[in-house]
């Protein structure tokens, strides 16, 4: 039985593949390779490569806040 078929009778088997900030991360299915994603109401959409960019753009700002708040905590406890 091919995979897609497999997951059009019993469903798709998705696991979390990549966590881009803590609300938004992406899914794909282990049967078949279908990629999912949170969208900005919290729900899954098809991972399009509009929302690829969205994401690689979400993960670069969420990396580079923390990143900034990690030296600010270390400069303040220093001081």
């Amino acid at each position: 039985m091919s995979s897609k078929l497999y997951c059009d009778f019993f469903g798709h088997n998705y696991e979390m593949t990549k966590k881009v900030t803590n609300h938004v991360k992406e899914y794909t299915c282990k049967n078949c390779g279908k990629q999912l994603t949170t969208d900005s109401n919290g729900k899954l959409v098809e991972l399009t490569p509009k929302y690829k960019d969205i994401n690689s753009a979400l993960e670069r700002i969420y990396n580079n806040r923390l990143m900034r708040l990690k030296q600010k905590s270390i400069t303040s406890s220093i001081c």
